[in-house]
């Protein structure tokens, strides 16, 4: 039996604490927070996306960020697996669009509670408010001094105390520390998953407006860099919402206004170019005798009309029956290229996950141990892999955190 100590409390630090411990080895789980999953408790804004339905392979596409070193991981602890565990311990799941899987519940607390209570059953000793000051290691042990003054030594040692974005969930990269004193590289972490910030005035008159059927098109100096489709969301500062985030990831280590960053918005992406002018040909035809501005009300958001007109160049008292086929023609090319200039991201902060990290090249895809110090282990968002939007960072996290556990 060996004694092993894992350091943060996150759903793979937990994951890895119990399955060490299920492998009857002692087993400390130290956490400087008041308690346990303080950032998995406001995942998928409190209602904790767990993981995604999709096959193993769609999974790893998911992940952008060195998807190809989660082989093992995923295909150990699968998704299939995730969700039975959590079944297992008395958490019901159901499955959403885009196969994203959550709690019956929507309750975030309620992933924490079924895991709290696996830790419970393979008598892991959590241990809350236990801040990690220096960590070495001395002839065949690790040696943990705690802020308090306090040491504790081990064996075995898994950290997970996750990226650092979201601060004052206590990720604020006190892991990069710990394994950069251990000789490990880190990829310099930046944010991932991040809302965008617009250049244009006009956005800020739609804040608070979310579309549920966007098509996102992000645009380096002319180039299509990222394309999907999904839901978005307008703030007082520019775009947010999952397929922003998403969109987001692919501007780690872009200079956004020297590369020419811009969104391109698809409202209406279930119409072709010609079946949308049809369309509000119809609608003109319909509103025939109105002045221009009360024209678009069954084909736009009431928020969004002011804006589109705006951007038209049309007059908003123009009678529709005036407007003529070429003007009628830019505004569908408007509605299907409502185009946005991408001036930066928010800070790292407000990253929802941390782009970058313990560089993978050092730790070994299968065990998750370090290549450059035995007995030492890695787990979830510590490493450098980063996925998009969906349940793929959940799954990450529980899948890393399962091999570092079963094989410490």
């Amino acid at each position: 039996m060996s004694k092993i100590v894992v350091i943060g409390a996150g759903p793979a630090g937990m994951m890895a604490a119990g399955m060490a411990a299920k492998g009857g080895n002692e087993v400390i789980l130290l956490d400087k927070n008041d308690r346990l999953g303080k950032k998995l408790f406001i995942t998928g804004k409190g209602r904790c996306n767990v993981t995604n339905s999709s096959d193993i392979e769609d999974m790893i596409d998911n992940v952008p960020g060195n998807g190809n070193f989660l082989y093992s991981a995923f295909y150990t602890f699968t998704n299939e697996n995730l969700i039975e565990f959590l079944n297992d311990l008395g958490l019901a799941t159901k499955v959403e669009r885009g196969n994203r899987v959550f709690p019956e519940s929507d309750k975030a607390s309620d992933v924490i509670d079924v895991l709290e209570k696996f830790l419970k059953m393979n008598n892991v000793r959590v241990q809350l408010r236990a801040e990690v000051k220096k960590i070495y290691k001395m002839d065949k042990e690790f040696i943990i001094d705690m802020k308090s003054g306090d040491s504790i030594t081990c064996d075995k040692l898994v950290i997970s105390t996750g990226g650092c974005t979201y601060q004052g969930t206590g990720s604020t990269g006190d892991g990069y520390r710990f394994a950069k004193a251990f000789g490990h590289t880190i990829i310099e972490p930046k944010p991932s998953l991040v809302p965008m910030v617009t250049k244009e005035d006009w956005v800020k008159d739609l804040q608070g407006l979310s579309l549920k059927n966007a098509q996102v098109t992000l645009m380096k100096n002319n180039k299509k860099i990222y394309e999907s489709f999904g839901e978005m969301l307008f703030t007082h500062f520019g775009v947010s919402g999952p397929v922003i985030l998403s969109s987001s990831r692919h501007l780690v280590g872009i200079d956004t206004l020297k590369d020419n960053v811009k969104l391109i918005v698809d409202l209406k992406p279930a119409l072709t170019f010609e079946q949308l002018d049809d369309r509000v040909t119809r609608d003109f035809e319909k509103f025939t005798n109105k002045n221009y501005i009360n024209s678009l009300d069954d084909l736009l958001p009431q928020k969004m009309i002011p804006v589109i007109v705006g951007l038209s160049g049309i007059d908003d008292n123009k009678k529709v029956h005036q407007i003529t086929r070429e003007e009628r023609q830019n505004i569908v090319k408007l509605l299907k290229n409502l185009t946005m200039t991408i001036e930066k991201t928010r800070p790292l902060n407000e990253g929802i996950i941390t782009a970058g990290g313990v560089c993978t090249d050092e730790i070994n895809p299968s065990t998750m141990e370090s290549k450059l110090v035995k007995g030492l282990y890695f787990a979830g968002e510590l490493i450098d892999v980063d996925a998009y939007t969906g349940g793929f960072n959940l799954q990450i996290a529980f899948s890393t955190g399962y091999l570092a556990g079963s094989n410490v």
